[in-house]
């Protein structure tokens, strides 16, 4: 489990495509101090830490991994968003991120808005389902709110601390990225559909659905 909140930009210093692709990657996060088996987010996606050496820690993404994320077409000496998983009783400053990648998209414009960079997202017809304007994406394992959303669109603006903290303020258009979507809004749609399947009455969200869940009750 992950928030979202990018921890270091680290290098990849060396990739091995086997069975699996093998990547090194240099990070200022103490490398020397991971454990094996732990998981850890780069660009969004979870992988889990085979081995480290000094201030380098490699990992392996599958086939899976490579289909779903943008990894496939990374090369040596790239940047990438790493984040370390969530220790129980740190602060949520994101939300929550799964790691698990739902689609890759791509940067369709980026414009200046002030001291923020607004960038604009190719949005999969697949997740459309899952966002709300004012909800929360994962962008390369960047926790964002969106901002504006259409069709096949979204945008989000991106504050300096992000621009200068992350890879997303190098982004261009047609780039791609990696895309996870709200977990709740996930299952809340994943419900509604159940819901549909059954052929139950779409009641909606009222008082007393709230009321019979147990929310807003008094004492």
């Amino acid at each position: 489990m992950f928030t979202g909140l990018v921890q270091d930009v680290g290098t990849v210093t060396r990739l091995q495509r086997g069975g699996m692709l093998d990547l090194w990657i240099r990070t200022a996060l103490g490398a020397s101090g991971f454990a094996r088996g732990e998981s850890i987010a780069v660009d969004g996606a979870c992988l889990t830490v085979v081995e480290a050496q000094g201030d380098e820690f490699l990992v392996q993404a599958s086939e899976e991994t490579l289909r779903r994320t943008t990894l496939s077409r990374v090369q040596a000496g790239a940047a990438v968003n790493l984040e370390r998983a969530l220790r129980m009783g740190d602060r949520l400053g994101g939300h929550l991120v799964l790691g698990h990648v739902d689609a890759v998209g791509e940067v369709v414009s980026r414009a200046g808005e002030g001291d923020a960079l607004v960038l604009a997202f190719s949005l999969p017809a697949e997740l459309a389902p899952f966002f709300i304007p004012k909800g929360s994406v994962a962008v390369d394992g960047v926790s964002l709110t969106v901002n504006d959303l259409g069709e096949d669109r979204f945008t989000a603006a991106l504050i300096p601390q992000t621009q200068a903290r992350t890879t997303l303020g190098n982004k261009s258009p047609g780039d791609r990225v990696n895309l996870e979507a709200d977990l709740i809004g996930k299952y809340v749609a994943r419900l509604h559909g159940l819901r549909q399947s059954s052929g139950q009455a779409p009641g909606g969200l009222t008082a007393e659905a709230l009321a019979a869940a147990g929310f807003g009750r008094n004492g």
